[in-house]
């Protein structure tokens, strides 16, 4: 290491040299014994400032090749080696940096893998009723085709348009939601027109099925409380309902029954939904509203995407989604929203 060719040693080194001469030529008009003195600290002290020097920028030079090597090939650093004089503050500073490349660079692999498994995922779900379209569309331009058999095919070529439609509106929709384009109004939702607006698309699924919704209002009581309500986004919020909805009814056999029911307190409005179905599975409960998950007791047609998207949807208006099993059989989803200033 020729530290001579460094711009600030040259000075330094100059600034020295020039007050040893400055020392030892007021020490010779004093006398030969005090200049011979000062000669000999000055000597002293610029050789041992270089060698700490040099020390110095050799660890300085070794936490630099250390540091290329931590960014190339994510090799550690001790730096317990350079707990010394200002080293221990760029120590703590390379610290707090290599803490946050580690935590971003981890964070961009499970990006990278959550991607592909989610671009794996949608292509398979889109797959799916794109090739079973294409086979209807071919059999529908068979000649001899019956008119019964042709209604029939449309039908089914129907439901999986409507599936290929739903399936890419929610993707849309969960991708905004992760980029955070999407701004929440805040303002006061009543929760029986929540309800009602949210179950309205649902209701012919419901007949056809002989299943039955019923809302059970709160026990009120006064008549001076008021009806339960939260501040949020009303359009929203009912797509969060709705696929809650959705999924109970999916869930629930013929002639089963779907509950809703909802109140309020000083900290939160609560609505819980409840059906008579074969319930969650056990191991399922933990991964419920994780994309794409797809549970023992889902149906053939369930795309695991709808649970999911209610959470973040609810999440993000400062509530919370959780699911569990009824004691007397079923499912049941609690969903909060927290009172805060607004």
């Amino acid at each position: 290491m020729n530290l001579t060719r460094n711009p600030e040693i040259q000075k330094s080194l100059l600034v020295h040299l020039a007050l040893a001469i400055l020392a030892v030529t007021a020490g010779w008009l004093h006398d030969k014994y005090t200049a011979l003195c000062l000669l000999v600290f000055s000597v002293c002290y610029i050789l041992a400032h270089y060698i700490f020097t040099v020390s110095r920028y050799r660890k300085l030079k070794q936490l630099s090749l250390e540091l290329d090597a931590m960014l190339h090939s994510n090799t550690p650093i001790d730096f317990q080696r350079y707990r010394e004089g200002e080293l221990s503050i760029l120590e703590s500073e390379l610290s707090k940096m290599t803490l946050r490349l580690n935590e971003q660079a981890t964070a961009l692999a499970n990006d990278k893998q959550f991607l592909a498994d989610s671009m794996a995922d949608i292509s398979h779900q889109i797959r799916s009723p794109l090739t079973s379209s294409n086979l209807i569309l071919t059999l529908l331009m068979e000649q001899e085709l019956s008119a019964d058999r042709r209604r029939q095919l449309l039908r089914e070529l129907t439901q999986l348009l409507s599936r290929i439609d739903w399936l890419v509106e929610s993707l849309l929709k969960i991708s905004k939601l992760d980029a955070g384009t999407i701004i929440f109004k805040r303002l006061p939702i009543s929760v029986p027109e929540l309800i009602k607006q949210a179950s309205e698309p649902l209701l012919i699924p419901m007949e056809l099925r002989e299943q039955t919704l019923e809302i059970i209002p709160p026990q009120l009581q006064d008549q001076l409380t008021d009806v339960p309500q939260f501040f949020g986004d009303f359009t929203w919020s009912t797509e969060a309902i709705l696929n809650i909805l959705k999924n109970c009814m999916e869930h629930t056999p013929a002639r089963g029954n779907i509950q809703v029911s909802f109140s309020q307190n000083a900290i939160y409005t609560q609505i819980v939904i409840e059906d008579n179905g074969a319930g969650f599975d056990k191991e399922d409960l933990p991964h419920l509203f994780e994309r794409f998950y797809k549970g023992k007791n889902a149906s053939a047609h369930s795309v695991g995407i709808g649970l999911a998207l209610s959470r973040m949807i609810v999440t993000q208006q400062n509530g919370t989604l959780k699911a569990e099993n009824r004691p007397e059989g079923g499912a049941r989803f609690v969903i909060k929203f927290y009172t805060n200033n607004h």
